[in-house]
């Protein structure tokens, strides 16, 4: 304890001694200063096209040729897990409901509602609800993560930061069209084209479609093939007019289609007294990702609806931006969750000591998120630009949880039902001096409202009076709210053209959460609102002509009252407090470097400590009879301390590297890519145990093809050594956990015009 106390006021006491800054804006233009060569890395962290290197925020951006390897293969947003130093992307619901974690923060809640401390920010809309978060990725220019609060220009809840995507605009020419083939089944196939009707109006058309055969062999079955199955479809549509120089307005309207079955879970999947992964004939047999035995139901249809309108009015000193946008989600997903068959009461049962069955469906029925943002941005060439604005948010959600007495039962013996209603709006501004010296001094201030009403229930328990959960529960109502003011300062400092450091210091905010789980319990829980502070300070650098890029930073931050979600233990309940605190301290570095020409390399590292510390904070231990590591409080046999614990899904390492030449061949290209990365240890829990967590992953890529004229064609390879991770599990059953993406392998045709 001692030491991680003197370690971070030492790096608190280095950061602080430059002065910190805030985010970027988004669609204005640039100003002269900003305006990018060549060979610059353009962003939009602070919501203006800006060179990365004079964004004094710990931002990375993946596109291009990097960005194709990583979607190879059909793979979904978890795919970027690891591939920007600091941030892990993990699902229990597969592609449909990703948790996000930047430098430790996140949320392992499984929830529908649950609240997460990164935000996704889709072509300048925060999408909040989980089902909305794993849209896919296509016909993207860029991605881009932001790390550290971003509370002052960007939505709301994002004291970790913010995973950004922006898509290729209706003003971009052109188009692209590809199509893969692999291992399981695996189809994609991507496109995307730019139609100018006239002078003033244009508009793009993209569409993914993405499938994979069921592959995984559940044995208790006489058919091959039943599970991990899926048919992912989305579409995007942009309408932009432009009458004027002055004035751009873009219609946006996307759909997403998932068909498939929900995340496989594996009963025993670890070996007790150890994280080793075990197969289906128990300890000392091997495990085989292909294989499972259980006796329950399971599916999952998700679908996602989004209208938004975007409109640009250039005044001559100054921009307004509205952003309108409305999204409608419903999913309905059922798995085994004890993922076995049969039971100790219901033999016979496997693979290893089953207690009880557990089946379960979760559904939202009804979603419904509108946003409206009013921006006034600053066009001025002076040494002064600022922008100010608006932003509001309205939500209505439905949750129905549905518990079935046997696994292949289709009529409930539970129901409860979830209403929740939230409302936000903020008032945000931020301002910017470039000084003769090279100094850029930055400031912003966001006032923030949040309002969040939830009604919960149980209207049917038809369950045995002896598993103890009380028969129906009557309506109940939470109400949580909260007005804070968060705000950034930070400042640039131009050293010699090729190098820049900066400083940052920001209060990061997430608004008060309630959490209404009652098919298992009978009350509601409360989280208060958090706040974070974060101190960055770094450099970033670029040399001969955009050929070398090297960014390093470190970073310190301490969060009070941190939301927590205690899930699953011995009753299956899922339950948020507020952690007294957390400290977190870590350095972040990436590389790029073309050291001849047709020869690339990438690389980045973080480095993440945490620590929660709370001597009053104790969970419910699992109720599977793992061995935990963390003690036990007096008196109280299965709950246990975290004081002390790092926070879960939380790795100390990662780190990230890439890899691509070309040689010039007849009329084209013959190119070879690899993309590697690593995590260390990871905890899937707040308690500390030897089975639920996975030792370090592995997963590479391999992308060999030939390129003439528009034409690509290549042979790829995902997660080539096929390593096997646990990356999540449920606890409160038996040892279940759930593992990584196989081996896929495939070829690939594209085209570009």
């Amino acid at each position: 304890m001692i030491g991680f106390s003197v370690r971070k006021r030492l790096l608190a006491a280095a950061l602080l001694g430059s002065v910190a800054a805030p985010a970027i804006a988004q669609d204005a233009p640039a100003t002269p200063e900003a305006k990018a060569s060549s060979d610059d890395v353009v962003v939009t962290a602070q919501r203006r096209e800006e060179r990365l290197k004079d964004v004094p925020v710990s931002v990375a951006a993946i596109s291009g040729d990097r960005l194709d390897l990583v979607q190879s293969g059909g793979n979904d947003i978890r795919a970027l897990a690891g591939r920007v130093p600091s941030l892990n992307i993990e699902s229990s619901f597969g592609r449909a409901f990703p948790r996000f974690y930047i430098r430790g923060l996140g949320n392992t809640d499984f929830d529908l509602n649950a609240s997460q401390p990164v935000s996704l920010v889709y072509d300048d809309v925060v999408l909040e609800n989980p089902i909305l978060k794993g849209f896919p990725i296509f016909d993207l220019q860029r991605v881009e993560v932001l790390r550290g609060p971003q509370g002052t220009l960007f939505g709301r809840n994002t004291p970790a930061g913010i995973v950004k995507f922006d898509s290729v605009r209706p003003s971009t020419p052109g188009g692209y069209l590809r199509a893969s083939g692999g291992s399981y089944g695996t189809v994609n196939i991507e496109g995307a084209a730019t139609l100018k009707v006239s002078d003033t109006f244009s508009a793009r058309f993209s569409t993914i479609y993405q499938r994979r055969g069921n592959w995984v062999d559940n044995v208790a079955t006489p058919q091959r093939g039943d599970l991990e199955g899926y048919s992912d479809w989305a579409g995007r549509v942009q309408l932009e007019w432009k009458p004027t120089d002055a004035l751009t307005a873009r219609a946006t309207g996307q759909v997403r289609i998932l068909d498939g079955t929900a995340r496989v879970f594996r009963a025993n999947l670890f070996a007790r007294g150890s994280s080793q992964l075990i197969g289906l004939g128990g300890p000392g047999t091997p495990f085989r990702r292909d294989q499972v035995r259980q006796d329950g139901v399971n599916f999952q249809r998700l679908r996602n609806y989004n209208g938004g309108l975007t409109v640009d009015y250039d005044f001559g000193p100054v921009t307004l931006t509205s952003v309108s946008s409305y999204w409608n989600g419903t999913i309905f997903t059922r798995g085994d969750i004890d993922g076995g068959f049969g039971n100790q009461f219901a033999p016979p049962f496997g693979p290893g000591f089953i207690p009880f069955s557990a089946q379960s469906q979760d559904n939202i029925p009804s979603l419904d998120q509108f946003t409206q943002e009013l921006r006034l941005a600053s066009n001025g060439s002076g040494p002064f630009n600022w922008q100010g604005g608006f932003f509001y948010f309205n939500e209505k959600l439905r949750i129905d949880s549905l518990d079935f007495g046997t696994p292949s039962d289709l009529n409930p013996a539970a129901i409860a039902i979830q209403r929740q209603s939230s409302d936000a709006f903020g008032v945000f501004g931020s301002a910017t001096y470039k000084f003769d010296f090279g100094l850029t001094l930055q400031g912003g201030v966001r006032y923030n409202n949040d309002r969040r009403t939830l009604t919960a229930s149980r209207p049917i328990d038809t369950r045995p009076g002896f598993l103890g959960f009380g028969g129906p529960v009557p309506l109940q109502t939470a109400r949580v709210g909260s007005d804070i003011v968060t705000w950034d300062v930070s400042a640039t400092q131009k050293v010699t053209d090729e190098v820049n450091f900066y400083a940052r210091v920001a209060r990061g905010y997430r608004a008060p959460s309630i959490q209404g789980r009652l098919a298992f319990g009978r009350t509601l829980s409360v989280a208060n609102s958090e706040r974070t502070l974060s101190v960055e300070g770094g450099f970033k650098s670029v040399y001969y002509g955009g050929k070398l890029r090297l960014n390093v930073n470190g970073f310190y931050f301490t969060t009070d009252d941190l939301q927590l979600t205690a899930v699953g233990g011995g009753s299956n309940f899922t339950t948020l407090f507020n952690a007294r605190n957390v400290d977190g301290y870590g350095l972040e570095a990436e590389l790029e470097a073309t050291p001849i020409e047709r020869l690339n390399f990438t690389a980045g590292i973080s480095l993440n400590n945490n620590r929660i510390n709370d001597p009053n904070a104790f969970v419910a231990g699992c109720g599977s009879n793992c061995t935990v590591l963390n003690t036990q409080r007096v008196g109280s046999p299965g709950i246990f301390s975290i004081n002390g614990n790092r926070l879960p899904q939380s790795p100390k390492w990662t780190a990230n590297w890439t890899a691509r030449y070309a040689h010039p061949v007849g009329n084209g290209e013959l190119y070879v890519g690899t993309d590697w990365v690593f995590r260390s240890e990871i905890q899937f829990f707040l308690y500390r145990s030897v089975e639920y967590r996975d030792r370090f992953l592995l997963e590479g890529g391999l992308r060999v093809g030939y390129k003439t004229g528009p034409f690509d064609f290549a042979a790829y390879v995902r997660n080539i050594a096929d390593d096997q991770s646990a990356v999540g599990g449920v606890d409160f059953n038996n040892l279940t956990g759930f593992v990584n993406e196989p081996r896929i392998a495939g070829f690939e045709v594209g085209f570009k015009f």
